[in-house]
This record gives structure tokens, sequence and C-alpha cells, in this order.
């Protein structure tokens, strides 16, 4: 997007005065909270599907719901960016956050609590791209990686210690009080933020192209619910798949078309101009892939094929994120000394060689062998997310900050959506090919050996996306970035 300030005018716009590590707690206060609600509910689902006497697909809409949201809103986050200031935003954001979580809490039908799921997703929706944002315009190149990787143990750290905590919660409280614990911390974050948030970008209200708002929703909109829906049912045979990953793949392009036409776009597409931004968003895409997959596949394979608990899947998965969140700000400040290129393709080897791993899974697996694994799968993960996305913002000069970091946030819940229904849809061709083949398709011991081998199966999918990964991050070079930039 077209951003009318000059790089003069930023710098004219003194950020001395700012108190950086104020408005950066108050962002990562914030994201934990709205990142851990986001994925301890999915411990809930069980709970949910008995509470309400809904069906296990009716119940996946509280995932394809939120998902769904964050693909419509997130593009234009770059227009609603030039629109308010970073108050404004942060604060609307906070509020819209606590109304949902409130909703979520009292919700007495299955349809309230998807309203208020939405409602969540938008204020995910602002905060993200606002937080990436706010960081690249007031941290020095030298010190983002740093930065960065802080944010990455938010990121990271609040969807792992989300299944755990819910599954404590859930051992003695119902799933209500899910929603009721993460509400008095949203409260306490908005007051944080409503002392210590400043104004780090003037708004120029650039003009609002209707248009392309529909064209970016029906793109984006609909390839998430295709490929989220995908995973469920029938399907890739189900016509409102293909009917909605068509839609979106049509508008899409149409889309694309209309912001290069445009004098002043809404999404400013001259980014992919910037061969480093280009690269670090394909790894960050394959890295997102690869992880989100993954994070299906485990907790399935842990409670199917190995019976274990929710409770004990999601412990066994706690000490990876949190070793990943830990690690985070290690690797920013590694990034910062040496570059992302030797970072990146250590973190590629590890990533492959783990899915390589994974595929050697068996009934009899020992639970040591997966959390070993995992650990390090998400060590490599901490090496290339971090390092690829700073590096390729760090080469986009300031007026497109907020194209940038739209496009990034947007392409990671897609590429999310489309690696998780891949790797259910091979999940599920496998089990049935192995069904085919057996003569007693009724034993119990041959479901779950079919089970299995559609998991090892579909880890050759995350196989093939590290490799990919690795020969990319060949051509990753360091952005210098001159002072002041």
């Amino acid at each position: 997007m077209q951003v009318e300030t000059s790089a003069a005018m930023d710098k004219e716009n003194n950020l001395e005065h700012i108190r950086t590590i104020p408005v950066i707690v108050s962002f990562v206060i914030a994201g934990f909270i709205g990142l851990f609600s986001e994925t301890a509910l999915n411990m809930a689902l069980n709970n949910l599907i008995t509470s309400f006497g809904i069906h296990e697909t009716t119940a996946q809409w509280l995932t394809t719901g939120y998902l769904l949201t964050l693909g419509i809103l997130v593009p234009i986050s770059g227009l609603i960016l030039q629109w308010f200031t970073t108050r404004q935003l942060f604060i609307t954001s906070l509020i819209v956050s606590i109304i949902g979580t409130f909703l979520a809490a009292i919700a007495p039908t299955f349809s309230v609590l998807l309203i208020a799921r939405v409602v969540q997703a938008i204020g995910t929706a602002l905060l993200l791209p606002l937080m990436f944002n706010t960081i690249l315009m007031i941290v020095p190149p030298q010190n983002r990686g740093k930065i960065m990787g802080v944010i990455g143990l938010v990121i990271m750290f609040a969807p792992a210690v989300g299944p755990t905590l819910s599954g404590l919660i859930l051992k003695s409280l119902s799933w209500h009080w899910i929603f009721w614990i993460s509400l008095p911390l949203l409260i306490g974050a908005l007051i944080y933020g409503m002392y210590f948030m400043q104004n780090v970008t003037t708004p120029t209200k650039p003009k609002i192209d209707i248009v392309s708002i529909i064209l970016s929703t029906l793109g984006f909109g609909g390839i998430v619910y295709g490929f989220s829906s995908a995973g469920e049912g029938d399907g890739w045979s189900n016509p409102i798949v293909i009917v909605s990953i068509a839609v979106g793949i049509v508008s899409l392009i149409l889309f694309s078309l209309r912001q290069i036409k445009m004098e002043k776009p809404m999404l400013n597409l001259s980014v992919f101009k910037y061969p480093m931004f280009t690269l670090g968003l394909v790894m960050i895409i394959i890295a997102m892939m690869t992880i989100l997959s993954s994070m299906i596949l485990l907790p399935l394979y842990l409670q199917t094929s190995l019976a274990l608990s929710t409770f004990a899947a999601g412990l066994l998965l706690l000490p990876g994120g949190v070793i990943n969140g830990l690690l985070s700000p290690v690797m920013g400040g590694l990034f910062d000394r040496f570059g992302p290129k030797w970072l990146v393709i250590i973190g590629f080897v590890i990533i492959t060689g783990t899915m390589f791993g994974f595929t050697s899974i068996t009934m009899e697996t020992s639970s040591a062998f997966i959390v070993g694994m995992h650990i390090f799968m998400m060590i490599g993960v901490s090496m290339v997310m971090m390092p690829a996305q700073t590096n390729g913002l760090n080469q986009l000069p300031r007026e497109l900050y907020p194209d940038g970091t739209a496009i990034m946030n947007t392409l990671q819940q897609v590429s999310g959506a489309i690696g998780t229904a891949v790797a259910i849809s091979i999940l599920s061709s496998s089990s049935k090919k192995y069904m085919s083949g057996v003569t007693d398709p009724e034993n119990p011991i041959n479901q779950l050996l079919a089970f299995t081998e559609g998991v090892k199966n579909a880890f050759v999918f995350a196989i093939i996306l590290g490799v990919i990964g690795l020969g990319l991050s060949f051509f990753l070079k360091r952005v210098v970035v001159k002072q002041g930039e």
C-alpha cells in the first residue's frame, strides 16, 4: 500500500520520546493472553461436543471461524494501520478481545460461543500486524533480531502452554473457566497498555477501495475456508471445498491485478520486488505449514495410537514449545551478530531430520522419543522463523512496513490452513489404503495400525517441505540496513 508520508516525514516524527520497553511489554502481555486462549480451547473440543450435543464437524467451526476471520481481516490491516493511531488500535483490539472472551465465558449455546470466537479473532487480527509494524518503527535495525526473538517467545510459548494449562483446568473445572481465567488478565493488559502505549505513526487516511476489500475478502477467505473444510467430512471431494478454493484463487488474481494498476493500492504488492522479503516469506510459509501440520498430527497420534489422555498428550508436547519460546530471544541475538543464513540452513536441516524421525513411529514408539523429536523440531523452527522474517522485513523501506507485515501475517494464516488440510487428507487417504489391504478391517488393532500408517505418511509431506526450505535457504543473504532507515 502506498503510504503518503515520505521517509523525511518519518524522520520528523521524532521517535526518541517513545518508551520502547513499556510499549513492547504492552504488546507481549496482550499477545500472550490472546494466543493462549486460541489454543487452549482446542483441548476442550470433546467437552464442547458433549456439552452442546453437537457433531465433531460442527465443533471444528470454532477453529475454522477463527481462521476465517483472520484470513479476511489481516490482509486489510495495512489499510487500518494508516487510518488510526497506535493507541487507538491497541486499545480497540484489547476491548474487542475482552468482549469476545466475556461472551465465550458466559456462552449458553454453541452459536454464542462461535460468535465469541469470531469477536476474539477480530481482536487478534488487529493486534498482531500492529505489533510487528510498531516494532519495525521504534526498534533500530541492529537490535530488531533480539526484540523479534522476544515476540517469538510469546508467539510460540503461549500456544504451547495453552493445551497443557487448559488440560489442568478441565480436570476440575468446566471449559468456561478457560475464558474466565483469561478475562482479568486481558483487562490488566488493557489498563497497562492505556498507561504506557504511545503513538508511533501518524495516520495518513488513504482512500478506501471497496472493490479491493471485497476481492481480498473473497480471495483469502475463500482459500482459508476451502482448505479448512477439506480437513473434515468428505475432504477434497466436497463441492464446497472445490468451489471455495476456486473462488478464492480467481478473486486473488483479480485483487492482485487491481493492486498493480492502482496508483494508491490497498495492499502494495511492490514488496515482492525485494528479493530477501520474498525469500523470507516463502521460508516462513514452509515453516508454518510444517509446524502446524505437525501440531495436528502429533496430538492425534498420541491420543489414538498411543492411547494417551489429552492432558498427558499436552504435557508431552509442552517441553518443545517452552524450549522454542526460550530460544527465540537467543536466536534473535545470534541473528543480530551473524545474520540469518547459517541459522536458517541449520534450522531446516534439523526440521527435515526430525520429520524423517517421525516417519519411523509405530504403536510401540516411546513417549521419550516423541518428546525428543518434538524438542529438536521446535529448536529448528526457532532458527528459521524469526531470522527469515526479520531479515525480510528489514529490506523494506519504512513506507512499506504496513504492507509487509500484513502480507506476512496473512500468508502465515493461509499456509497454516493449507498445511493442516493437506496433512489430514494424506492421513485419511493413507489409512483407507492400508485398510483396503487387510483381511480383517473390523479388527481394532488393524484400525490403529492404519491410523499410525496414515500419520507416518503425512510426515513425508513435511519432509518434502523441509527439503524445499533447505534448498532455498542457501540463497539467503543478510540485509544491511543503514542507520536511520
